[in-house]
C-alpha cells in the first residue's frame, strides 16, 4: 500500500516492536459491484525477504486476528472525525499550527465521547 518500508520495519524490530504491515491489497470484489471485471494483470512480484516473511505471517490466523483489530481501535475514530464532525482538512499552515488544530479536534472528539459515556 505504499507504507511498507524495510528500514522502518527493521528499526521497529530493533526496538522490540513486532510490526504487522499490509503487503499488497486483497482483490475481493463486492457482491453488489456490477461493473465489468477489469483486465487481469500480472500479480506484483514480491522478492524482498522481509516482505515475503510479512506476507506469510499475515496469512496465519493469529496475525490476521491481531491485524483486524485496527478496525476496532483506530480507524473508526478517524471516520467519526471526518464524517460526523466534518473535519476533512486543516485550515492553517505550518507544523506548529496544524499540531494545535489537530489537538483541538482531538480534544473536541474526546469531550464529545466523555459526555456520551457519562450520559450512558
Amino acid at each position: 500500500t505504499g507504507y511498507a518500508s524495510g528500514q522502518a520495519v527493521r528499526k521497529l524490530q530493533e526496538k522490540g516492536i513486532d510490526p504487522l504491515v499490509a503487503i499488497g491489497r486483497p482483490c475481493a470484489r463486492r457482491p453488489y459491484d456490477f461493473r465489468p471485471h477489469p483486465e487481469a494483470k500480472e500479480p506484483r512480484r514480491i522478492t524482498e525477504p522481509w516482505r515475503l516473511a510479512m506476507k506469510a505471517r499475515l496469512e496465519t490466523t493469529e496475525a490476521g486476528d491481531v491485524y483486524r483489530l485496527r478496525k476496532q481501535t483506530v480507524e473508526p475514530v478517524f471516520g467519526i472525525i471526518k464524517s460526523i464532525m466534518g473535519f476533512r482538512r486543516f485550515s492553517l499552515r505550518s507544523l506548529a499550527k496544524v499540531t494545535t488544530e489537530w489537538t483541538l479536534v482531538a480534544l473536541a472528539y474526546n469531550c464529545k465521547r466523555m459526555a456520551r459515556l457519562q450520559a450512558a
